[in-house]
């Protein structure tokens, strides 16, 4: 008997069960399925067949990656049904208590060794400094690479990402003359629009060598040299010297790795004054103790797209803030607004296929692909609560000590300098209503 008749069984109760109307195309070219699909896996190579059997989603993007695989129809479609392929929770591990500490030590070793200096630029060059021309095609004309803010019903994503920018802005409540660190700063947005509407002198850092590139063209063809800078830095080797008085962590929490949490935020509480705040965003893991998506998802993703990412979930962020001597103050999840960011995403990337083909060049069609499933998949992963998104809002205490007999006092940040409610996020005028009007940054 022939792989495939010992698989085609499987295979026609696996795609029964589908939400959506879908056939398989064995490479013999017999069908599985519907006759008129919504959605079609065309198998070049049976170990595809294999995967989509057992609900491997993750090798069988994988598989479609590497031209295993073909799917026609349509990626909504796609991710409507993936999940109904999987066997388990993904944000759940399979295995018994031994396996599941031998596993957490295992990846606690891992992150350690894989988080040098050269590696970490490595892993971020190998995603970020892939072509500035590609991520053009799909992100807002600011380029930012992260969770816009739907504040209004009907924002377009580019209103959305200015949104985003002055909503940290108002939460760690810059002011004119402060010295502003942006950790990770991208393609520079936070960067420029902290400088240019609040009056702040910024400093961004970044590994990747096209932002850094990118970024100082910009800070020169608007005038800003002297007001802000860019730096091609790690994040440890930023001067302690002259603390700022505020910081932002976009997006780099993701690449810092779980056991380097708290040395990074003692990295940022040594950066700040006392009396400072930090306003940390970043995408965190739906469960508890799952550092990334079973069902071969986290595989995929850290082999395609984000080399030595690791998730963890809020309350061990909140964890390694506190052990980092900050005081989280203020937490909102975004997760919402980033489904909605990344259907724009993915659906941009969608309409520019050939583009950004001719873009890529060489192995344009496998970057292309994986792609495709990231955006998608991580809008439905979103969608589903496997990962989740949180901006946290952190002080470091004031430097203050009361000796034994005098009144109770207590570290922290005092009420004068940290609102008693959030209505200062929310006024009504803004920075940004100028832009969502449809005016973009100078």
């Amino acid at each position: 008997m022939t792989l495939s008749n010992l698989l085609r069984q499987p295979a026609e109760h696996q795609i029964a069960s589908l939400p959506l109307p879908c056939s398989v195309w064995l490479p013999d070219g017999q069908r599985i399925g519907a006759a008129q699909p919504r959605l079609s896996f065309i198998i070049r190579d049976m170990r595809a067949l294999l995967h989509l059997t057992r609900g491997a989603i993750g090798r069988l993007a994988e598989d479609y990656v590497e031209g295993r695989l073909e799917i026609e129809g349509d990626m909504h479609d796609l991710m409507a049904t993936a999940p109904a392929l999987l066997r388990q929770d993904p944000t759940q591990e399979a295995h018994g208590w031994l396996m599941r500490r031998i596993n957490r030590t295992r990846r606690a070793i891992w992150a350690r060794t894989h988080h040098s200096r050269a590696r970490d630029a490595a892993q971020i060059q190998h995603h970020y400094d892939l072509s500035d021309e590609f991520y053009a095609l799909w992100l807002d004309p600011l380029r930012v690479y992260s969770c816009a803010y739907f504040s209004r019903p009907g924002m377009s994503l580019a209103q959305a990402q200015q949104a985003k920018l002055d909503h940290i802005c108002r939460k760690l409540m810059l002011r004119s003359g402060e010295r502003f660190l942006d950790v990770g700063a991208g393609w520079g947005a936070l960067l420029l629009w902290a400088a240019q509407h609040y009056g702040v002198s910024a400093t961004g850092i970044t590994l990747s060598k096209n932002q850094h590139a990118y970024v100082n063209r910009l800070i020169e063809q608007s005038g800003l040299q002297g007001r802000v800078r860019m730096l091609l830095q790690d994040y440890r080797d930023v001067d302690e010297s002259m603390p700022f008085d505020k910081i932002a962590s976009v997006g780099m929490c993701e690449h810092v790795g779980r056991p380097n949490l708290p040395l990074y935020f003692a990295k940022m509480r040594r950066l700040l004054k006392p009396g400072g705040f930090m306003m940390n965003h970043s995408i965190t893991a739906g469960g508890a103790d799952n550092p990334q998506l079973d069902g071969g998802m986290g595989e995929f993703i850290d082999k395609y797209i984000f080399p030595g990412g690791q998730l963890v979930h809020v309350s061990v962020m909140m964890d390694a803030m506190s052990r980092g001597n900050l005081e989280p103050v203020d937490a909102e999840c975004l997760r919402p607004h980033y489904v909605r960011t990344l259907w724009l995403w993915a659906d941009a990337l969608e309409a520019h296929l050939d583009e950004a083909r001719r873009t890529l060049g060489t192995d344009a069609e496998r970057i292309i692909r994986a792609y495709r499933l990231y955006l998608a998949g991580s809008a439905m992963g979103f969608e589903r609560g496997w990962t989740s998104l949180f901006q946290i809002v952190a002080s470091r205490p004031n430097d203050r000590f009361e000796p034994p007999g005098h009144a109770p006092g207590r570290m922290g940040v005092t009420q004068r300098q940290y609102p008693f409610n959030r209505a200062y996020m929310y006024a009504q005028s803004s920075a940004v209503e100028p832009a969502v009007a449809g005016r973009t940054m100078d």
